[in-house]
């Protein structure tokens, strides 16, 4: 009766280990990186909220001017910071004309300080595009080009992808790989582009490009001003206005940092997570989804080769087992992430997890989130 059970355990590991990786073969085919036209029409603004950003806001700027194949405009939102920030920005636009420093003004009561700062500087834009990166973007020259054109080839309202994630420390490459790993192996592509519902709409805020007549017919960031997780909220509220949403394959338009240690990874995942897993009904279904398809295989095979498990019972297991860390590394390799992450991939879930399962606990005691100095309310979700 055990070697039943256990086998059954096993086919069940393999079944949730086919499913990211069924969807993350079928994923990595429609995910392409956009071409940008030989003309390109009209003018993109590229919008950057910065608070407190004087580490990262030169190279930011410096990568954005290289920007080719477009006209554009560079407006830099500074959001009451207290370092060099506004002095970088004010002394790079004294060399080029293109660029902007606008300044934001005082959190509003009921708003987030990103979604106050790039509603702002919307307003300020005159782009026929919003092109909305994040401070520590980095572009490529053809980015927002190719973003530009793909949304005019597609008809897509919104045009998002994932940069190249930079992580050099251990701590960074137990967390910014679910990134990717959860969107390339849990989103079904066809199904979003083929359908408007708006559960299917995803984008990473890092590199957000908006139609600018559709971003003021919907309200913008204006419409999530309580929102801390805008991948998710700004396309889905498109998708309610009947507009359509698209991802694009990002690792060969930007690169980003997103964190320097462990704790600031999980600080900033933890923001976002108010807004994403970490729902009373959402986490349970995916701790299993993630610790029978991705973890649990890997202990099985490791009491199998104690000998604690019946032949084809480890059999099962070892097949979950290199399915998930083929799916893993297809993804890996394709978003051109550290090879070296492909085998902490049971630590990472974990670790992801473990983020999802705190800030769900935290939240019924704390009842809020923070992030760069300021406290939100969170609602239950």
């Amino acid at each position: 009766m055990l070697d039943l059970a256990l086998l059954g355990l096993a086919l069940l590991c393999l079944a949730c280990a086919l499913l990211p990786a069924i969807l993350a073969a079928m994923n990595l085919t429609l995910l392409r990186t956009p071409e940008a036209e030989t003309r390109a029409p009209g003018l993109i603004s590229i919008l950057i909220p910065a608070r407190n950003e004087e580490a990262n806001i030169e190279a930011t700027l410096r990568a954005a001017l290289a920007s080719a194949g477009t006209a554009i405009e560079i407006l830099v939102g500074d959001d009451h910071s207290t370092d060099r920030t506004a002095a970088i920005v004010r002394g790079l636009a004294a060399e080029d004309a293109r660029l902007r420093l606008v300044c934001v003004p005082s959190l509003p009561e009921g708003w987030t300080g990103k979604n106050h700062a790039c509603a702002h500087l919307a307003d300020a834009a005159r782009g026929e595009h919003l092109l909305f990166i994040d401070a520590d973007v980095r572009l490529e020259p053809n980015a927002a080009a190719g973003l530009a054109a793909h949304a005019r080839r597609t008809g897509a309202a919104l045009v998002s992808g994932v940069p190249r994630q930079r992580m050099p420390t251990l701590g960074e490459r137990l967390t910014v790989p679910m990134i990717n790993f959860l969107l390339v192996g849990f989103l079904p592509v066809a199904m979003m582009r083929a359908s408007a519902r708006p559960t299917l709409g995803a984008a990473c805020g890092q590199l957000v490009l908006i139609l600018r007549a559709v971003y003021a017919e919907t309200g913008g960031h204006a419409a999530i001003r309580t929102s801390l997780h805008d991948g998710v909220h700004l396309p889905r509220v498109l998708r309610a206005k009947g507009h359509r949403t698209d991802l694009v394959a990002g690792q060969a338009l930007a690169t980003c940092r997103m964190y320097r240690s462990f704790a600031e990874a999980w600080a900033g995942f933890s923001k976002n997570a108010h807004e994403g897993m970490a729902t009373p009904r959402a986490l349970p279904v995916w701790t299993l989804l993630l610790l029978l398809g991705q973890v649990l295989p890997f202990l099985l095979v490791l009491a199998g080769l104690f000998g604690l498990l019946p032949g084809h019972t480890l059999a099962a297991a070892l097949a979950a087992l290199i399915i998930a860390l083929s799916t893993r590394a297809a993804i890996t390799l394709v978003v051109n992430e550290p090879v070296a992450t492909i085998p902490l991939h049971p630590l990472t879930v974990l670790t992801a997890l473990a983020i999802q399962w705190n800030v769900l606990l935290r939240q019924e005691r704390a009842g809020a989130a923070t992030w760069k100095g300021r406290s939100y309310p969170v609602g239950d979700a």
